[in-house]
């Protein structure tokens, strides 16, 4: 599990490093970019905030644009940003180049479907090849947190949901809470996983907050005037999910906000709070 750095930048007294590595689940080089705070040394292992992008993002965009790397440095807290989907010439891709399928939109998923079941594992990559990469490179405890937001924050629910004892606390910034009863999850899920829906609510998180035998502690903001809020994030299902399943769900509806990053970098100081007291910082 080689990587190699490829880019470094000091910032907030600590270091901001892209690094690719081959990734042996997806079949293809990736690239990811890691905060390490300035309190992070071999003698003082800090935990992780694994940050999921939404649709046509990178691992850059959160890091440069959210604000979050002074809260991180105060606190302590490492911040681990990878790509949205596998890349590469060999990866396949929406046949028309749309935005919601393909590069940029591997919807956090294992595909099961030609052609996209040799490259589009983004779901093992996240819960388990990356993480094992991180915790062997780096000075990181294997306490870890996870967020996100849209395409990601739906990702970052979904994956929670599924490995409680793996993450100590959850949060989403306008995240596809309901996927299979959305535009962007049906169109995604039919071609990742194929027709049969019952394959679909392994990553639906409306689903699986009904379904969870743990909790973790989960916080989700939401712009009141985010274009996508009705037809796409359907909140209020995820609000009823958790009601009826008596889930910890802690749901900030914030009137004015729309779904970008400046909504992200006005309230990701809340949600790092939220992370560190979860992981006893």
């Amino acid at each position: 599990m080689t990587i190699e750095n490829i880019s470094s930048n000091k910032v907030m007294g600590g270091w901001h490093k892209q690094y690719s590595h081959t990734s042996t689940v997806l079949n293809c080089d990736m690239r990811f970019a890691i905060y390490l705070p300035p309190q992070a040394s071999a003698q003082n292992k800090v935990p992780v905030v694994y940050w999921l992008s939404g649709l046509t993002c990178t691992d850059e965009n959160f890091m440069q644009k959210a604000g979050a790397l002074r809260i991180a440095a105060e606190l302590g807290i490492a911040i681990v940003a990878p790509d949205t989907s596998p890349r590469g010439d060999a990866v396949p891709d929406a046949d028309d180049k749309a935005y919601d399928l393909g590069l940029g939109a591997g919807f956090y998923v294992n595909a099961t479907q030609a052609p996209w079941h040799v490259h589009y594992h983004m779901y093992d990559y996240i819960v388990d090849e990356l993480p094992t990469l991180i915790e062997k490179h780096f000075p990181v405890t294997s306490q870890r947190a996870i967020s996100g937001h849209s395409m990601g924050g739906h990702g970052a629910l979904m994956i929670g949901l599924r490995n409680l004892s793996r993450y100590q606390s959850i949060s989403a910034f306008s995240p596809i809470v309901n996927p299979v009863n959305c535009p962007w999850g049906q169109k995604a899920f039919t071609a990742y996983l194929g027709s049969n829906t019952q394959d679909w609510l392994n990553y639906d998180t409306c689903h699986l907050i009904k379904q969870a035998k743990q909790q973790a502690p989960m916080l989700v903001s939401q712009g009141g005037n985010d274009n996508f809020l009705t037809e796409q994030l359907k909140p209020e299902a995820l609000v009823n999910a958790a009601s009826e399943a008596e889930y910890p769900l802690e749901y900030c509806f914030e009137a004015g906000y729309d779904h970008s990053y400046y909504f992200i970098s006005s309230f990701i100081e809340q949600h790092l709070r939220f992370h560190a007291k979860a992981l006893n910082m």
